[in-house]
């Protein structure tokens, strides 16, 4: 039986991580029959080029909060895409009132899970689960923290991975006789720890090994906004301070699918530097996995759960990323290995994978409603 589902989120042209999480979701959710529409939420209003798009949501605006109801109520299912940042009022709290007006089943996905919540972020996010028909979170570390610190019912929380679109055909790149490659991808912004990464080249120069760091994708929208390109320029003041300006390269665009399959395709190595003990999903790291790279990454809680054969640094720990980018490009049979596990976890973690799971979840709410057990 054809399903209509509402996605409430970001949505492109915004660039941020949930809207091309959204976009990607969109491509590939919808069976012969279905409708899939996109309820966008906004800081302010904007033209909308996208017919998908059925409304906006502005952030503090009561109106299309209300009006955001009342469309979202014409659909069978809602998935609604949880970040404490998006939504209107102290940390999002604006959420709780649309989810609490909605009585059609809702599945609400919560990119951010947090050990160490403020009071008033336990609260909000203990009141969005339990507006919520069910909660997704993408990994079981996230899962096991709502069921051990915020107490939330086993019964109510579903694990989908992440989706990430295939780049596996671009995943071996050409033999050359150049320098090997290693790259970071995503919004750029404090807490990425890019400047370790920095230092840990210019260890490596310094003991023979000269690679290539590419640095890909724009500052983050809200970091712009709050501080302009301040963050980039001090990399890059300390790419020149450390000897390494000629060999740390940034690209400033959020890139494409195609373009970043093709930089992805030609990296050696994967790096995720980040400073963060919060992070319980990366879709870059998803991303890298699913494209079978060797990861290199300090110990987030996403990347220890996920990289069973990737090698994890501590955080802040330049001489450790470097320790470990040697092994990577340089101990024999190492990098191999790394890539054929991910070759094992990629299938499942693939769009199309991934989409199949929130159907089989929006049947099983949907039967729930009418009357059959979950």
């Amino acid at each position: 039986m054809p399903t209509t589902y509402a996605l409430l989120s970001t949505y492109p042209p915004t660039q941020c991580g949930l809207a091309t999480f959204t976009a990607a979701l969109l491509a590939h959710l919808a069976q012969p029959g279905d409708q899939v529409a996109v309820v966008r939420v906004l800081d302010e209003p904007a033209p909308c080029p996208a017919d998908e798009v059925v409304h906006d949501l502005v952030a503090g605006s009561v109106a299309s909060a209300s009006a955001a109801a009342a469309v979202l109520n014409s659909f069978d299912v809602v998935i609604v895409q949880h970040e404490y940042g998006i939504y209107g009022g102290p940390d999002g709290q604006d959420i709780i009132s649309l989810l609490d007006a909605l009585y059609v089943p809702s599945i609400v996905v919560l990119h951010t899970v947090l050990a160490r919540p403020t009071s008033r972020q336990r609260v909000i996010l203990h009141e969005v689960i339990a507006a919520a028909s069910v909660v997704v979170t993408m990994t079981q570390t996230a899962r096991s923290r709502l069921l051990d610190i915020y107490g939330t019912a086993p019964e109510k929380v579903f694990v989908i991975p992440h989706g990430a679109a295939d780049h596996r055909a671009a995943a071996v790149p050409a033999q050359t006789a150049g320098r090997p490659t290693v790259l970071t991808w995503g919004l750029l912004g404090p807490g990425k720890g890019i400047e370790h990464a920095i230092d840990s080249i210019a260890l490596l120069r310094e003991h023979g090994l000269d690679i290539d760091y590419r640095v890909a994708g724009q500052t983050h929208p809200r970091v712009l906004g709050r501080d302009g390109e301040a963050y980039r320029r001090a990399l890059q003041a300390q790419a020149r301070a450390r000897g390494v300006a000629d060999r740390v390269h940034f690209d400033a665009r959020f890139l494409p699918g195609a373009t970043l399959s093709q930089l992805i395709g030609a990296a050696d190595v994967v790096l995720l530097p980040y400073d963060s003990l919060e992070q319980v999903t990366s879709g870059v790291l998803i991303e890298a996995v699913t494209a079978c790279k060797p990861v290199v990454s300090t110990c987030f809680p996403h990347a220890v759960e996920l990289l069973g054969a990737g090698l994890l640094v501590e955080r802040r720990d330049p001489a450790g990323i470097a320790q470990a980018l040697y092994r990577v490009l340089t101990e024999p049979g190492l990098s191999a290995r790394m890539s054929n596990y991910s070759a094992n976890l990629a299938p499942q973690l693939l769009w199309p994978a991934v989409a199949h799971s929130y159907r089989e979840l929006a049947s099983a709410i949907t039967m729930t409603r009418a009357g059959t057990s979950l």
